[in-house]
């Protein structure tokens, strides 16, 4: 493992990257217009748990859309043959950062890819979430 603030470099065999940027109002609308179905088709059961119990849950499930978004980007994908909504989950470990898991198709497509990770950033305002991916080779 590399050390933090180093001087040992890590080279990465990158496969993709994509960024994605949504307006949190336009997420929040789709939320309150078709509420379980809008929530069951884009969003595992994880992440569901996960947002619903903020107090403002509108923001944590645009970020976690702008990620999806950012992970097809970085698949080179669109959202559909290769890669469902919820072929991807995105949680957080015990220190907060998000990372990611594959399920079904998403998965599948990363093994036959070479992709062993998908590292994500997020960011959101009461306005915008945003999002970016890098999906990681091995070797």
């Amino acid at each position: 493992m590399c050390p933090r603030h180093s001087n040992i470099s890590l080279i990465l065999n990158i496969y993709g990257i994509g960024i994605d940027i949504v307006d949190t109002h336009r997420i929040e609308d789709s939320l309150n217009e078709f509420g379980d179905r809008f929530i069951n088709r884009i969003f595992t059961r994880r992440e569901h748990t996960y947002c619903a119990k903020m107090r403002y849950p509108g923001p944590h499930y645009a970020v976690r859309f702008a990620a999806k978004e950012a992970i097809a980007k970085s698949f080179g994908v669109g959202i559909g043959e290769h890669l469902n909504w919820t072929d991807m989950e995105i949680l957080r470990d015990e220190l907060g950062k998000p990372y990611v898991v594959l399920f079904g198709e998403g998965k599948k497509f990363a093994e036959e890819k070479g992709i062993t990770e998908v590292m994500v950033s997020l960011s959101h305002s009461d306005n915008h979430a945003a999002a970016n991916a890098v999906a990681i080779c091995s070797g």
